[in-house]
């Protein structure tokens, strides 16, 4: 715990990882106790004594979350979260929260209560979003393990820009509770990160399984997909496994914007599974993507809308609410029943189309950004240049399109990192499984990481680290 906390000293003002940091006296106490513990030889988990720090959208019984807003900086939850009970549940010792966005919302971590989140290996560059925070704290060491959520690859996007790994998890993998409505608000998830993939296993083992709170998690106990992880981590040799077929998506047929060299770091990628068995194909969907765009969009805003609507009751809410979660409010107040069935009805099929391809595929490829990390004081980018010319963004996160297949989906997808441009600046390649296909996913991801040692060693400049 010392040793954390003298490193998150040294380095977290440089960089805006960690937010509302408890006192060391308390947690060095909650850190002795547990010692105790150990010493008459009990555990409580695979967590025991683990600095943890859940992402400030996470309910923390007893600990501020903010949700990056000013109207909730003296927010104090009467229970966690779900994930985060589980993880105290395991020994986690909770030291604070990661920052994130205001509301989650968008893939730059910043808001007016905290600033700016930097880059682990451009801290004038962004972190990404919106588990912004916790990358950072990964790629920094200022955490063993890291919990974030995604809704618009608020797992995948910042872990792309730290260098390590991120999972999105199924649809029901990771009960979202407490919750108001458990039913339809189903794209935001909870999910692990790590900079290895035994870690990212372990937690997502940890925070996984069944809860009758939550009537779309899936059956199976916690107990029981714990222990397919520990099957899976007892694996001698993660290289052995079967051939596999690697559908490569790329920018949909030119239809997602790209900045430079992207698509080639993606392709550097691929070579390395191949490497490991996998047969690398082309890969095509036979829907428009600009009707799975637009029908997004809808979802977007009514689960944004409803989510949001009420915070604008607070005293002062619309003169501290940013621009873009007050466009979300007014996007959803146009949407009908009759629109949001009509969406339903596209992602029905565009559920298909994926299925579709999982027919001929055991995994599916996409990058995980649609540009490079970009300056950490620029909200969002305005436009992409692409070797195509200059495609401007149309909204605050068109630019991050390329998250949006699995999440609509609801299929498990992992970040895994493919290297770094000539800047400097890292970036990664989405790897999308098959339905609850976690298990499956995370074996190749184990392939995959022997092959890129070169890679993960290229941590933060020691000046900053």
């Amino acid at each position: 715990m010392n040793a954390y906390l003298d490193r998150i000293e040294r380095l977290n003002p440089s960089f805006n990882a960690i937010v509302s940091l408890v006192d060391r006296g308390l947690l060095q106490e909650e850190s002795k106790k547990l010692d105790l513990e150990l010493g008459r030889g009990t555990s409580r988990g695979w967590m025991h004594g683990f600095p943890c720090a859940p992402k400030d959208l996470a309910p923390t019984q007893g600990l501020t979350t903010t949700l990056g807003s000013p109207l909730f900086k003296h927010n104090i939850p009467s229970e966690d979260s779900m994930a985060v009970s589980r993880m105290r549940a395991s020994g986690a010792i909770l030291i604070g929260k990661t920052n994130t966005p205001e509301f989650g919302l968008g893939s730059n971590t910043y808001n007016t209560l905290f600033g700016a989140t930097a880059n682990a290996y451009n801290p004038k560059k962004t972190a990404g979003g919106s588990s912004g925070g916790a990358a950072v704290a990964l790629a920094l060491d200022l955490l063993p393990v890291a919990d974030g959520s995604d809704f618009m690859g608020s797992l995948r996007n910042p872990a792309a820009y730290a260098n390590v790994f991120g999972l999105r998890p199924s649809i029901g993998r990771v009960p979202t509770l407490p919750a108001g409505e458990v039913f339809i608000s189903s794209l935001g998830v909870d999910g692990p990160m790590a900079r290895n993939v035994d870690d990212l296993a372990r937690l997502l083992g940890t925070i996984a399984g069944h809860s009758a709170k939550a009537p779309l998690s899936l059956s199976q106990s916690q107990e029981s997909f714990s222990s397919e992880i520990d099957d899976l981590l007892k694996t001698p040799d993660p290289q052995n496994i079967p051939p596999f077929k690697v559908g490569w998506l790329g920018d949909l047929s030119k239809y997602l914007p790209m900045e430079r060299g992207i698509k080639e770091r993606c392709k550097a990628g691929l070579t390395r599974l191949q490497a490991v068995g996998a047969e690398v194909l082309d890969a095509q969907l036979q829907m428009d993507p600009s009707r799975v765009w637009k029908a997004w969009l809808t979802w977007r805003a009514v689960l944004n809308g409803h989510r949001l609507g009420p915070v604008l009751q607070l005293p002062n809410a619309r003169d501290l609410i940013k621009s873009e979660a007050l466009w979300e409010i007014e996007q959803s107040r146009s949407i009908s029943a009759q629109d949001f069935m009509n969406a339903s009805a596209v992602r029905t099929s565009f559920l298909n189309d994926m299925l579709r391809l999982f027919e001929g595929h055991d995994v599916l490829a996409l990058p995980s950004a649609q540009v490079w990390p970009f300056d950490k004081d620029l909200h969002w980018p305005p436009s992409i240049d692409t070797s195509r010319g200059t495609r401007p963004m149309d909204t605050y996160h068109r630019w991050m399109e390329v998250v949006i297949y699995a999440t609509f989906a609801g299929l498990p997808v992992i970040n895994v990192p493919v290297g770094f441009n000539d800047q400097g600046l890292p970036m990664g390649m989405q790897l999308i499984g098959k339905p609850h296909g976690e298990i499956a996913l995370l074996k190749i991801a184990r392939a995959y990481e022997t092959q890129i040692g070169d890679w993960l060693n290229i941590k933060p400049n020691q000046h900053q680290a």
